[in-house]
């Protein structure tokens, strides 16, 4: 009897030894991934109101505006904000050149580069710069645009987050196309 007891103890414990050896997993190398963020297909529409420009923005942009046709264009899902200012010209048109330039070297601390491109239409008389600023600034886009006789406007986008590029980069670049969507298609009235 006492045989048939270590015979039916020695199978137990062979059947649960190979239950927990059978059950373990294999470990398998996962493949290397990256983050993938998708944005939407840009929607474009009018802006207009009782300011002297126009423009074109993202549908996904919620835009405000302040009491002397100032705008903030808030994009919630990527914590960014388009920040737009007019100013009346009045004569010194150098002086509103000096401080939007200033405005944008001031980020050359921060920046690893700053890359200026000139907008130039001369059928809706708009001219102005666009200015590219990679590396972890506060701002990695601005612009301003003027007609040199009577408006000027400047914009500037800002995250929500602590600057660092890679992190921000594909809201960055998809907001950085909106901005230049914006300049491009600004108009006086």
């Amino acid at each position: 009897m006492q045989r048939k007891i270590k015979h039916i103890l020695g199978i137990t414990t062979f059947a649960i030894a190979l239950l927990f050896i059978s059950c373990k997993d294999d470990v398998l190398p996962k493949p290397s991934s990256q983050l993938r963020l998708d944005y939407p297909v840009a929607e474009y529409a009018a802006f207009e109101n009782h300011c002297p420009i126009t423009f074109e923005i993202n549908s996904d942009g919620i835009i405000k505006e302040d009491n002397n046709c100032g705008f903030s264009i808030t994009y919630p899902k990527m914590k960014a904000t388009i920040y737009l200012t007019y100013k009346n010209v009045n004569g010194d048109v150098d002086k509103l050149l000096r401080d939007a330039q200033k405005l944008t070297y001031e980020h050359v601390i921060k920046a690893d580069d700053i890359l200026e491109q000139p907008y130039l239409n001369p059928d809706k008389k708009v001219y102005g710069m666009f200015y590219n600023v990679n590396g972890n600034a506060a701002t990695n886009a601005q612009f301003y645009v003027t007609d040199s006789i009577k408006h000027f406007v400047t914009g500037s986008v800002y995250f929500y987050a602590k600057p660092n590029y890679d992190s921000i980069m594909p809201a960055a670049d998809y907001i950085k196309n909106d901005m230049q969507h914006i300049m491009e298609t600004l108009k006086w009235k």
